[in-house]
């Protein structure tokens, strides 16, 4: 089983950029996309079938071209759940989720703290949705939260780790994230790949991309149930619809 997690930036200005054709040819059996910018009304549902994916289920923020969730499936899901059922965090549409028998997968859009308002607003959801994952993981336990989780882990995630003051790589992010992770979840990107310099995300500014001065800021966290089915975790960084590009972990079932 093939698992793609994917911000996107705006998944209509993606599909100008040729997002569909690539979908096709990587072929994950489930893709989880994050800041869709978009309402589902708003897209063609033949588009998305016609690249292999017949299963389409979206939970968009209230507000319209911002945020939003979605997530593609070849299979169709067994049960699929939009939000998380806490006001506070899903009138921004951020966490949707598929289960399967073998895994129940969730796209999860954690913010980012541009500002004073958004850091508090973002650690107040890192509470949220650390309880409801930890009581989630007892109904599910192979469970996958696939996103963009605005954060870099450790100094080998980010181009330069001597930043400081700047949201994504604060110390109380990165100590959450590292408890997130301690209390069932294997980072399974670096669960298989120790090599620094691998990122998924680059500003548009300064030429970023081009001279990889990047951060990972993308995940597929996996339960610990599930560490011996991962088979392969890796970051599709040539893929160029948005800031962002894919990362990838498959499993063997």
């Amino acid at each position: 089983m093939k698992i793609i997690s994917y911000n996107v930036n705006g998944i209509r200005a993606a599909i100008k950029k040729g997002f569909l054709d690539w979908l096709q040819q990587a072929s994950p059996d489930v893709v989880c996309i994050q800041e869709t910018k978009a309402q589902k009304e708003q897209l063609k549902a033949e588009d998305f079938e016609a690249a292999g994916y017949p299963y389409q289920y979206w939970f968009s923020a209230q507000k319209k071209g911002y945020s939003g969730v979605a997530i593609f499936c070849k299979k169709e899901p067994n049960h699929i759940e939009y939000g998380t059922g806490i006001e506070a965090m899903d009138f921004e549409g951020r966490n949707i989720r598929v289960d399967f028998d073998e895994v129940s997968v969730m796209s999860m859009y954690l913010p980012s703290g541009t500002n004073s308002d958004r850091l508090d607003f973002k650690f107040k959801y890192m509470d949220q949705i650390q309880e409801y994952v930890t009581n989630l993981k007892k109904e599910i336990p192979n469970l996958v939260v696939c996103g963009d989780y605005n954060i870099c882990h450790e100094e080998i995630d980010i181009h330069n780790p001597k930043m400081k003051g700047v949201s994504g790589f604060l110390p109380e992010e990165r100590t959450w994230i590292g408890e997130f992770i301690n209390n069932g979840f294997i980072d399974s990107f670096r669960h298989l790949n120790k090599e620094p310099n691998q990122y998924s995300w680059w500003s548009y500014r300064a030429n970023a991309r081009a001279n990889n001065k990047g951060w990972r800021l993308d995940y597929c966290m996996v339960s610990e149930p599930l560490k011996n089915n991962i088979s392969r975790a890796y970051i599709l960084s040539e893929a160029k619809h948005s800031d962002h590009c894919p990362v990838v972990v498959e499993f063997e079932f």
